[in-house]
């Protein structure tokens, strides 16, 4: 029998799942919002880098951190943008249920690039877990072959999103998940600025977005991002990086749920589309159990 998990990690890994699923929601926003990928990453980050600044006036928590911490924090948050700009461009050309999925090779990334970062053993479990959802993946392409563009983004945006995630688990040993968080967005809003300014969209911003527009980007900006960005750091003092990464990958369940409810026969797969999900999904429930036996043993 399968032993109860510490209480810590118990409540970590529901407050992955809730961020996890909130992430999931984050599919339906951007393709509500009418705005191109980079216009809608920048407002997203700008709202919620003044959310976070506000939270920490009000509750007095200092941001002093070294110069060191801040660099690192700020370079970061620049792959952050990138993951955030590939992931919303997929959606733009694609579908949500076809970006989401492709979000699930963040496994395979992970369970290879964590060991060469971190210099341990890479483990065969792992690598076979991230195949078994690669094979899914791969049937979801050979049915899906329409949407190659957004493919090929939706899986440079899982290669982004891997490597900050591996980062973040270390950083986050030493520092608060809130102060990590709250430098990376606002390093991603700087790097933005930075691109939009030479091409020349920042000197012609107008602000002028529909009511709706507006809406959905303060959502995005707050609850989708400046709660849920630094609930998901915060796990990482728990949890491994590569079982944040697994968990990570009910975001296509949950988003494809969602964007069915929302958007109906325009999100409608194939019948392999379907069987390459339920692959990603067994390898997501049953890794815990091959890990817990593994230890046991």
């Amino acid at each position: 029998m399968l032993k109860t998990p510490p209480v810590s990690a118990t409540k970590n890994l529901i407050i992955l799942h809730l961020t996890v699923f909130i992430w999931g929601f984050t599919g339906i926003l951007g393709e509500l919002i009418s705005i191109n990928a980079v216009q809608m990453v920048w407002y997203r980050v700008g709202i919620a880098s003044i959310t976070l600044f506000l939270y920490f006036s009000l509750t007095k928590t200092s941001l002093l951190i070294s110069k060191k911490q801040f660099l690192q924090f700020f370079f970061t948050g620049s792959i952050v943008a990138l993951h955030w700009i590939l992931f919303f461009h997929a959606i733009k050309v694609s579908t949500v249920s076809v970006t989401l999925v492709c979000l699930s090779s963040f496994t395979l990334f992970t369970a290879v690039l964590e060991p060469l970062i971190k210099r341990v053993k890479m483990e065969p479990g792992d690598i076979v877990v991230g195949l078994i959802i690669i094979a899914g993946i791969y049937l979801i392409f050979k049915f899906e072959t329409s949407y190659t563009s957004g493919i090929i983004f939706g899986l440079s945006a899982a290669l982004a999103s891997s490597l900050f995630s591996i980062i973040n688990s270390t950083l986050v040993q030493k520092t608060d998940a809130a102060i990590i968080g709250f430098y990376e967005i606002l390093g991603a809003f700087f790097w933005i600025s930075l691109y939009r300014f030479f091409d020349h969209s920042l000197q012609t911003e107008q602000f002028n977005l529909s009511a709706h527009d507006w809406i959905y980007l303060f959502i995005l900006g707050t609850i989708c991002t400046a709660l849920a960005y630094v609930a998901g750091v915060s796990v990482m003092r728990v949890l491994s990086a590569f079982r944040v990464a697994l968990i990570t990958n009910l975001e296509p369940v949950y988003g494809i749920i969602l964007a069915f409810i929302f958007f109906g026969n325009k999100e409608t797969m194939t019948t392999g589309f379907y069987f390459g999900a339920a692959l990603i999904l067994g390898s997501v429930f049953g890794y815990p159990i091959y890990k817990k036996r593994k230890n046991r043993a």
